[in-house]
């Protein structure tokens, strides 16, 4: 993940709790294994690439199941907005974040 990166490389994501900022593909790529990494389950229901100009959109949606998160599945999507170099690494990123929904049926 972090050849995909330029070595400047800044995430700001708004999640659930508030505004984040990551800096580095180090702090970027904990961000995502604390998502994504730390669950028992992971399923990827969608997902989506295309560009806004010269912006690349990314869109995902994914079923996931943690101790953490409490029992069940539950579903998160993300949507970012990213900014690559010319060397096609990606250099800044905006994320909204949907948090960790239980799925219908679980409360």
């Amino acid at each position: 993940m972090s050849s995909a990166m330029d070595s400047e490389v800044r995430l700001t994501a708004l999640l659930p709790p508030g505004l984040r900022e990551f800096h580095g593909p180090g702090e970027v790529i904990a961000a995502f294994t604390h998502w994504f990494g730390e669950v028992d389950d992971f399923e990827l229901a969608e997902g989506e690439v295309d560009r806004v100009g010269p912006r690349l959109h990314l869109r995902w949606r994914a079923r996931v199941r943690a101790e953490r998160l409490g029992e069940g599945w539950f579903t998160v999507e993300q949507q970012a907005y990213a900014d690559d170099d010319a060397d096609g690494r990606l250099s800044r990123m905006v994320l909204l974040c949907s948090g960790y929904c239980p799925e219908e049926g679980v409360r």
